[in-house]
């Protein structure tokens, strides 16, 4: 790379980004210099916890399908942590497990025994194990199905695998998603490979050459640049351009708190997740099971659209008149209750309404958001405003609530696919071959400052007391 800190690019110069979820690829096609989107396309496909990684790449080219004419550069944010398990001939040897799937929860603790501790497990990778990680994944595989873990030559990240098969070449990867694999330590920037032999029942399996921050991985059988791609929180904080100070909360779903540090995390209670970023720096990040959907779901038990929800949720006052949600519908990652179902505490027959039941889910999501932000403190990350976003940050209940309950002022950034942006931008950046990514603005559609009340104070207090009520093991 030369020392340019500002990128040059051709007359009309295209890059394309593409965001490959649990339930759809989206793909933004982006202005090199501006970032502004020209062009836009999807593809669902079906979530769940296992998937041939075979329909991810049948959506890619859906979503692409007549879309890149003159893109000259492109890459690929995808979903972190998804176990992709190959065989010598590059085939895969089962369905990929992903990022939500629970199975591997008791092989996350028989791993943290292993390394000597939580403390001691943060330390050599800067996060402890849960049940979402791929080494848990890939233990749980080693005991449960070992005719197939032998068979095992490569794992790769869903990132990997489709920008391998995008180039065709080695399989690679960057520091970002690899820090999520818990086998690859951001301090030290490398794998651990001991700690993956150990984790995989004594094999060996090969893992993706770690690209640089702006390094290409090759490019397509057309001639066009394929970047190295990154996890899907790592490119929508490369999509927001976040900077030390800035949080952003995710309400998709899973819910995410992430933010920009200049140094590496490591939280010996495991609430913190000390990842790499996609440009050099770290993304320590708390991430939720539940977020929109428990919005959802209370919207389908109230027979109602979001619409109707959102109306309820706003007719109610703060504290949903007692009602206490904690919204662990599918178990929860944060806290580790891979195990644990919905509580609703409180319910009396004059709070007994579908508008408190409303603000109550909202208030219990985000009061599990605070708590990341709450932890992020904790490891000394500043915190000096939120940005809000993921499709439950278009709720005018959540914007009211959000504020008050994270006690920070909060951005509400334009609507958009900012993991796709992060990728179009990232390819960008690869394609100037500048030591930073191009300065790319983004739009704000609301600012919210913190309201003058203590409500926020009164409800996160109730949540924290029925949560140690419900489960006094959590720590906090």
């Amino acid at each position: 790379m030369n020392n340019d800190y500002e990128p040059t690019f051709g007359s009309d110069e295209l890059v394309a980004g593409i965001d490959s979820s649990t339930q759809s690829t989206k793909v933004v096609v982006c202005d090199a210099s501006s970032g502004k989107i020209l062009r836009t396309g999807t593809a669902e496909h079906h979530g769940g916890t296992e998937i041939d990684p075979a329909v991810w790449w049948d959506a890619l080219c859906d979503a692409t399908d007549g879309l890149l004419d003159g893109v000259t550069a492109l890459g690929v944010g995808a979903q972190q942590h998804g176990m992709v398990a190959l065989d010598s001939a590059g085939e895969v040897v089962r369905p990929a497990l992903l990022w939500n799937d629970t199975r591997s929860a008791e092989a996350a603790e028989q791993l943290i025994t292993e390394y000597g501790g939580a403390a001691a497990t943060a330390e050599l990778t800067g996060t402890v194990p849960v049940a979402s990680l791929t080494v848990t994944k890939l233990r749980w595989m080693a005991e449960h199905e070992p005719r197939l873990a032998d068979r095992v030559s490569d794992v790769l990240l869903p990132h990997d695998w489709l920008t391998a098969k995008l180039t065709g070449g080695e399989y690679v990867t960057d520091r970002g998603d690899a820090s999520g694999t818990g086998y690859w330590s951001p301090r030290e920037e490398r794998y651990r490979h001991d700690l993956l032999t150990r984790a995989f029942g004594g094999r060996s399996p090969n893992t993706p050459r770690v690209l640089a921050p702006g390094e290409a991985a090759g490019t397509t059988p057309s001639g066009r640049l394929v970047s190295a791609g990154t996890g899907d929180n790592m490119a929508a904080a490369l999509g927001l351009g976040i900077t030390p100070g800035d949080v952003v909360v995710s309400l998709g779903t899973s819910g995410t708190v992430f933010a920009c540090s200049e140094t590496a995390t490591s939280d010996p209670e495991g609430t913190v997740a000390g990842f790499a970023d996609a440009t050099g720096r770290f993304l320590p990040l708390v991430c939720t099971l539940n977020a929109a959907r428990v919005l959802t779901a209370t919207a389908d038990l109230l027979d109602t659209d979001s619409a109707g929800f959102d109306r309820l949720a706003c007719a109610a006052e703060p504290g949903a008149g007692g009602l206490t949600l904690l919204p662990y519908l599918d178990g929860e990652r944060t806290p580790n209750l891979p195990d644990a179902a919905g509580t609703l505490h409180g319910l009396r027959r004059d709070n007994m309404t579908p508008e408190n039941l409303a603000r109550a889910a909202v208030e219990g999501m985000l009061c599990g958001l605070a708590d990341g932000l709450d932890a992020l403190r904790e490891q000394h990350v500043p915190v000096r405003r939120v940005l809000l976003i993921g499709g439950a940050a278009r709720s005018e209940a959540v914007r009211r609530a959000a504020p008050r309950i994270f006690d920070v002022p909060v951005t509400v950034p334009a609507p958009a696919e900012y993991v796709a942006i992060g990728a179009a931008r990232q390819a960008a950046w690869t394609l100037a071959g500048t030591d930073r990514p191009p300065e790319w603005a983004v739009d704000t559609e609301v600012e919210l400052p913190v309201p003058d009340a203590s409500d926020g104070a009164r409800i996160r207090r109730t949540h924290r007391s029925t949560l140690h009520r419900m489960h006094p093991d959590v720590h906090g």
